[in-house]
């Protein structure tokens, strides 16, 4: 066993002790490269990484969880939190939603099943972290409470606890698994006196997660099953062991787990493990982890610069995790066993964060690990009949937009990495493509996706547009002609969504332009974001895009608005939206490429002082060190990519972006055996900016380079400055993403520029188109189509449908339906609605729409914390039957049901008096959609006026997520009746 040399290294605004991992080196020898991750980055804040023990892209992920639940707790440990509850071994890294936690072991010196988190007695304990310590592979850390030392590290599939307890007395180990997520299923068996099987099948973000561990312990104990509550529901959830250890020796803990079965998680732990050391395994760990990060080797004087690179690169390669055991077997996404041939199965595909850069870096670093992501794919295709999206153990998770396997594939095709079915690849991306669900009906049939019809609308357009051209670009390499020809049209309905007023990327509501607009607004036609975040979002085509706005001037401006406009945002409150300068937002993916965008406009030194801005501010090496959720190695493959000097603003067009590298030098150690080298001369705070570059000694002009330049080795060398400068300035000298209208031409659909949908007298109509020099035909009620030349009036209810046509070329036709409002009506609210959820205006209550069971189809009126209170006039006294008004129940998305409905009529709209009331009971927990219509008591009397109150919930039932967040409820109304 090799000596440890323990030292402390000071981090910026926090301490964090740190064991030496090798010999001590000589002075001319560099330290090993882990040295310089710090794991803690990212676990403070909204990072939500963990810190302890795992293995490059592997199962079991090792580590305390100090957090039981909430938004900051998704990972299981928070650095802000004093007490830890145990340590279990899954995690996930940087996601937004919680899930894992699975096994939680947990040293303590009394027998207790009580976790201690409702404030009475129990194992939890105190820790400070003065007294821990966290190192690729490993972790330590000393409990307070029990003065206990826990040690842990890892195999792939296994790993090992050690715990050093204060005396030989009460030395006892909780096994709890009930821990975190709601339990399925649970069992624990005493094997012998040293060894324990069992499973836990929980339900959390994965509907339904199965796992089987195997423990063997290095003395003998006896185990104390929990007793069973009354109704046995937690029978054999929990156990305690109490350890004979007459000598007070270190006590080890050993654990393989599986996703198959009980034997699976014996033989993991069996071939990885078996009798090797706690110290023999903790250095295989980690020499795993300096030949991973070896991979690329920096040099520069910033120690946090150092650090925040070495850790960056380490959170890109938690996940994917590996899950399939040791013999091949493992659990597929039809949640039954299958068997890998020539290739490693993996879960864990945050796909809509990590297809921006974290996949292409690994089209570099790990092109093997890249066939086997894509060999999982096209498994999970055949098990579960699509590619996933956001898959998690065998479950497809529902979460996020795009089909963005798709593009991974591409990219890595495209590059040359294919040890996998191409045409069956293929096959699978047109299958994603080619769906009913999620808008892709309509955007299939009309171009784009109508706000009325599906939420996050404009995202989900534009997100589908890059994917298509992905699926163009490998049908181009594959000699699919008539498919390549469909998906560039496809990679073009980006322009059905711009609006050519604003300059911006809006939601079409009935073939409108979804109102009131702010681009500032946070609503539910834009996925975790607002219009600023995704009106750049055209990577496949930024020159088609610069034409849409005018030109390389008006692009410019508009990037130039982005990074000063006002550093807020309105509507929704959106966790996700960090990291703001202006309106980009770094700490959430749609704004990753942006800063990148001036190259394409001819001012590269705009990129420069940009993506050096970002680097310097929104990455530290602390606790609280990157500026939103880590999403599973997306925000440190940016950090990565742009510290070295490129990024891949347009997976599969094959080329990087040149921005500002941070590094003195960074030399790739590819798996070809050849070295690709950054070298930034001069690189100084001060000089961001690229006075000159070659490429293999030979000049460079250009600002972006090829993936085959890096592939083939050799060296990229920057002169750095102080000052901007001319390079690549030049039109000659630019990156171009484009999609040729010669060959692929495309016709936008238009819209209805002005006119009340819903109306009273008659409504004047003007049509208009995003390429306005094509011709635009209607017609009204299905009546003979005419050349539209000026605005027109509807009188009447009335069905407008549009198209619009260059040469031979015509856009979908698009049926709108006109609805006349009784002219007699009228509607005062007397209580405001959220203007991102107005139901299409004032009318919304009277203009014959009605509501589907998704609050985000904008037919809904929303009111938040705020009684609805309105007054519907008639006209003229009426005799009154029936009144009814409908509302919409979606507990999680905290829309609830009124307490209480009340109608009342009135002649003098003045003096109300009472008709009936509704009273709702009290909301119980349920996760059903469902539309509640309300009607009145049937009245013989006559009335002009109609008053509808409706009294809100308030704050959120005490079983509500919510409730910790002081939330509010909403209501949800619409179209009110009157017979």
């Amino acid at each position: 066993m090799r000596t440890l040399y323990a030292f402390f290294i000071l981090l910026a605004l926090f301490s964090c002790k740190k064991e030496k991992i090798a010999n001590k080196q000589s002075n001319d020898e560099q330290p090993p490269l882990i040295e310089f991750v710090n794991p803690f980055i990212g676990t403070g804040g909204h990072g939500h990484t963990y810190p302890g023990a795992t293995m490059p892209f592997g199962m079991m992920q090792l580590s305390p969880d100090t957090r039981l639940d909430g938004w900051d707790g998704c990972s299981g440990y928070h650095y802000s939190d004093e007490y830890i509850y145990g340590f279990s071994h899954t995690h996930l890294s940087g996601t937004g939603v919680s899930d894992y936690g699975d096994i939680l072991l947990m040293p303590t010196n009394q027998i207790s099943f009580n976790n201690g988190a409702d404030g009475k007695k129990g194992y939890k304990a105190h820790f400070s972290h003065e007294n821990e310590i966290a190192q690729p592979g490993f972790y330590k850390v000393h409990l307070d409470s029990t003065n206990i030392d826990v040690e842990l590290t890892v195999s792939k599939r296994s790993g090992i606890h050690k715990y050093l307890f204060p005396s030989k007395e009460h030395q006892v180990v909780i096994l709890d698994l009930a821990h975190r997520d709601e339990v399925l299923e649970a069992n624990i068996e005493k094997v012998s006196n040293t060894e324990i099987v069992g499973y836990r099948f929980s339900k959390a973000w994965a509907k339904d997660q199965r796992l089987f561990f195997a423990m063997e312990t290095s003395h003998p104990f006896d185990a104390i099953l929990q007793s069973p509550k009354e109704d046995g529901s937690e029978n054999g959830m929990r156990s305690a062991l109490t350890f004979k250890n007459p000598n007070n020796e270190p006590v080890y803990i050993k654990i393989g787990i599986s996703a198959v079965d009980i034997e699976g998680a014996k033989q993991n732990l069996k071939q990885e493990i078996g009798t090797k050391s706690f110290e023999l395994v903790k250095k295989e760990a980690q020499e795993v982890w300096e030949k991973q990060l070896n991979k690329i080797v920096i040099e520069t004087k910033n120690q946090d610069d150092k650090n925040n690179f070495y850790t960056a690169l380490y959170h890109t390669m938690l996940a994917p995790n590996l899950y399939q055991d040791i013999d091949g077997r493992y659990r597929g996404m039809d949640l039954k066993i299958h068997q890998t041939k020539g290739f490693e199965y993996y879960t864990v595909f945050s796909l809509w964060d990590t297809y921006r850069a974290t996949h292409p870096l690994y089209t570099i670093i790990e092109q093997d690990k890249t066939n086997d992501f894509i060999n999982t794919f096209l498994a999970k295709y055949d098990e579960g009949g699509i590619m996933p999206i956001w898959d998690l153990s065998g479950n497809y998770t529902g979460c996020m937009i795009g089909y963005h396997a798709v593009p991974v594939i591409a990219d890595a095709y495209l590059k040359g990495i294919n040890n996998y079915d191409a045409e069956k690849a293929f096959k699978a991306m047109k299958h994603s493509a080619m769906q009913d669900k999620l808008g892709l009906k309509d955007y299939k049939n009309i171009g784009f996706i109508p706000v009325e019809n599906e939420s996050e609308s404009v995202s989900k357009t534009l997100e589908y547009a890059y994917d298509d051209w992905t699926i163009a670009k490998m049908a181009d390499a594959l000699g699919k002609n008539e498919d390549a020809k469909a998906f560039y049209n496809r990679a073009q309905y980006y322009k059905n969504v711009f609006d050519p007023e604003t300059q911006f990327m809006r939601g079409r509501f009935r073939n409108t332009w979804f109102t009131p607009f702010d681009p500032y607004e946070v609503n539910f036609n834009y996925t975790e974001a607002n219009s600023w975040q995704y009106s750049f979002y055209v990577p496949q085509d930024i020159s088609g895009f610069m034409k849409l706005l005018g030109g390389k001037h008006q692009l410019e401006q508009q990037l130039d608005h982005l990074f000063t406009a006002e550093n807020k945002t309105s509507g929704a409150h959106q966790v996700d939206i960090t990291g703001l300068i202006g309106q980009y937002a770094h700490g959430n993916e749609p704004s990753h490429h942006m800063a990148y965008l001036y190259n394409f406009v001819n001012k590269p030194y705009k990129t420069q002082e940009k993506v050096h801005e970002i680097l310097k501010t929104m990455y530290k090496n602390e606790p609280d060190g990157i500026s939103g959720n880590e999403d599973c190695g997306q925000m440190s493959a940016w950090y990565v990519f742009s510290s070295i000097g490129f990024y891949p603003v347009t997976p599969g067009s094959n080329t990087y972006i040149i921005g500002s590298p941070l590094m003195e030098k960074a030399t790739i150690n590819l798996e070809n055996g050849k070295q690709f080298s950054m070298i930034a001369e001069g690189v100084s705070e001060e000089n961001k900016y690229i006075a000159s570059a070659t490429l293999n000694g030979k000049p460079l002009h250009q600002s972006f380079i090829t993936h085959q330049s890096i592939i083939e080795g050799g060296t990229l060398h920057f002169k750095m400055t102080n000052t901007l400068s001319k390079w690549a300035t030049k039109d000659s000298e630019i990156p171009e993403t484009s999609i040729s209208q010669e060959k692929y031409p495309f016709v936008p659909s238009p819209f209805i520029e002005k006119g009340a949908i819903a109306f009273k007298g008659q409504t004047e109509v003007h049509l208009n188109s995003t390429e306005q020099n094509n011709p635009i035909y209607y017609s009204l009620n299905h009546q003979d189509f005419k050349e539209y030349t000026e605005p027109f009036k509807i009188t009447e209810n009335t069905i407008l449908n549009v198209y619009a046509q260059k040469d031979k070329i015509k856009s979908p036709v698009l049926e709108t339906s006109f609805y006349k409002i009784d002219p007699n009506l009228s509607l005062k609210l007397n209580t405001k609605y959220e203007n991102r959820y107005s139901g299409g205006g004032p009318n919304a209550l009277i203009d014959g729409v009605f509501g589907t069971a998704d609050f985000r189809s904008g037919t809904w009126q929303g009111y938040l914390d705020t009684n609805l209170d309105v007054v519907l006039d008639l006209g003229i006294q009426k005799p009154i039957n029936n009144i009814q008004i409908n509302f919409l129940e979606d507990q999680r998305s905290w829309i609830f049901l009124p307490k209480k409905v009340v109608f009342y009529g009135s002649n003098d709209g003045k003096t109300f008096e009472e008709i009936s009331l509704h009273e709702f009971e009290k909301p119980v927990n349920n996760e059903n959609v469902t539309v509640s219509s309300v009607k009145s008591k049937k009245t013989n009397k006559k009335y002009r006026f109609i008053k509808v109150y409706a009294e809100t919930l308030g704050n959120l039932p005490k079983w509500h997520l919510g409730f910790q967040h002081q939330g509010k409820s909403w209501i949800f109304t619409d179209e009110i009746t009157v017979h």
